[in-house]
């Protein structure tokens, strides 16, 4: 394949302490300097989570601020991609980052299990994140959970909720959530390109699911996510030294595969990102 690949790295998510691993960057130096590394190693989207003095997960606009600052002097021309998830916050406390204006930002458009709760993304907050992204020119990554949330975001798309192309992220190794299966995999892209031909799609695995799913997108054509938010090891026996070595295993793949690694110039062009200079 001659497509480049855009490589995708979650630097720290809501939930991996040190405890889990000692190279989750917690704090928002740990976070610049962790993403500085695995953009060089490749990575050209950070998608970003903010702790609290404690390491809480916290929604804070000046905190993500903080973050989106030191990024875009450190990692100039890496596409920034703000969570509006909702282990951070609740209701619109979610998208009060939005008017930062950041390249991207996570969507989800339907609720669905987690490992021991319900994630809970009402009709009405959906509507509410996707008017925001959009008065602030910020593009939705569709973090899709379930077979409904591709139909949803298609929706919500023709009806202008959404600007076209979409890109939407499979997510899938989440504890009663989608299992990594490959048929499913397979069904996911197909119901994607039938209802949405000019959709770029991505892939994230949870957990031991992360290299499978990495694999999979890769080979087939698609893009992919990494790093030490859905994922802190390496293999069962060994933890991942740094978000970098993370993103260097799926730019391995893309030589496997023949992928050329996208560039965050080319990361832009194919999602239709605004235009940066850098120094």
């Amino acid at each position: 394949m001659t497509n480049p690949c855009i490589i995708c790295v979650a630097i720290t998510g809501s939930l991996p302490t040190k405890e889990n691993n000692p190279a989750v960057p917690i704090t928002i130096s740990e976070q610049i300097e962790s993403t500085q590394e695995a953009f060089e190693a490749g990575a050209t989207i950070a998608h970003c989570h903010v702790r609290d003095d404690e390491g809480k997960p916290t929604s804070d606009p000046d905190r993500f601020a903080r973050l989106k600052e030191g990024l875009e002097k450190h990692c100039s021309g890496m596409i920034v991609q703000l969570s509006t998830g909702g282990r951070s916050g609740a209701g619109r406390d979610r998208g009060g980052m939005l008017s930062l204006r950041p390249d991207m930002a996570s969507l989800s458009v339907g609720s669905n299990n987690f490992p021991t709760r319900v994630y809970e993304n009402s009709p009405d907050l959906v509507d509410w994140l996707a008017s925001e992204m959009q008065t602030y020119d910020v593009k939705p990554e569709i973090e899709a959970f379930d077979l409904s949330h591709i139909v949803q975001a298609t929706r919500m798309a023709a009806d202008g909720r959404l600007k076209s192309p979409l890109y939407v992220q499979f997510v899938m190794g989440v504890k009663n959530a989608m299992p990594a299966d490959e048929p499913i995999f397979d069904f996911y892209i197909e119901t994607l390109k039938r209802l949405a031909p000019d959709a770029q799609w991505c892939a994230a695995g949870i957990g031991q699911a992360q290299l499978t799913i990495n694999e999979w997108s890769i080979a087939k054509g698609g893009h992919t996510r990494t790093g030490l938010e859905d994922n802190v090891r390496l293999d069962r026996n060994t933890l991942a030294s740094s978000n970098a070595a993370l993103v260097q295993r799926a730019v391995d793949l893309c030589e496997k595969y023949e992928r050329p690694v996208a560039t965050w110039q080319q990361a832009r062009d194919i999602l239709g990102l605004r235009k940066v200079e850098t120094a």
